[in-house]
């Protein structure tokens, strides 16, 4: 499936079997983790058979079910950090997603205890993972002109790429970001520009804007547009 598929494909997932993970699901995610952990600034691995982080009030709460299995995403504070934490955080869900597990991105409703950081990290959240036993299912999305500053016509790629930032999983569902459209120039070689900006200060929504610019990329197709510095 391309990365566009999967995207429409896959819902959050709660409640999961208490299957382990099978060892050839393990090591293709290993693989994966290696691969990002090379890309970014965040350290990404994969904790196995580990109920203890949702067996808390804080998971009871999130209204998880035999989440033993989770992808811890970490780095050093900063905004740099929870973005890419977004972006590439959402490029591992999708590999999950087409290996056929479930995913469910967790900001708080977890117990940090018993993770293991290096001495300069702290959690920016984590991914539970596993095999689903009850499917996701959509959420209510926002309207394109919701998220769009622009008026009028606008190119077909940049329209499927705000469609498919509208699949992006948001904390709280809020879907606080915005993107606009810029005009090229010969310094971005003549491509337009595009413009990405989340509203509030909520604590992840620099994660939040990480996930909506993977997915406008996976719609609009990069080689259209420059991100805008």
């Amino acid at each position: 499936m391309s990365t566009l598929e999967l995207i429409k494909t896959r819902h959050s997932v709660r409640m999961y079997t208490p299957e382990p993970l099978r060892a050839e699901h393990v090591r293709l995610l290993n693989e994966h983790i290696e691969l990002l952990n090379g890309k970014s600034g965040v350290r990404f691995f994969l904790i196995q058979d580990s109920p203890a982080a949702f067996d808390s009030f804080l998971g009871r709460y999130g209204k998880f079910s035999n989440a033993r299995n989770f992808f811890v995403l970490a780095g050093k504070k900063g905004e740099r950090a929870e973005e890419e934490a977004g972006y590439y955080g959402e490029d591992l869900v999708l590999k999950a997603e087409e290996l056929g597990l479930g995913t469910c991105w967790v900001g708080g409703t977890y117990s940090k205890k018993d993770i293991p950081l290096e001495a300069d990290e702290k959690i920016i959240c984590v991914i539970t993972v596993g095999y689903a036993a009850q499917p996701g299912s959509p959420r209510r999305s926002k309207w394109p002109s919701d998220v769009v500053s622009n008026t009028g016509d606008l190119p077909e790629w940049f329209s499927r790429g705000v469609e498919a930032a509208l699949l992006a999983p948001t904390a709280l569902n809020q879907q606080k970001f915005m993107f606009s459209l810029e005009a090229a120039s010969p310094a971005t070689g003549d491509k337009p520009v595009v413009s990405a900006r989340v509203s509030g200060f909520g604590v992840f929504t620099r994660l939040d804007l990480g996930i909506a610019k993977y997915h406008f990329e996976a719609g609009a197709g990069r080689e259209n547009f420059v991100w805008k510095e």
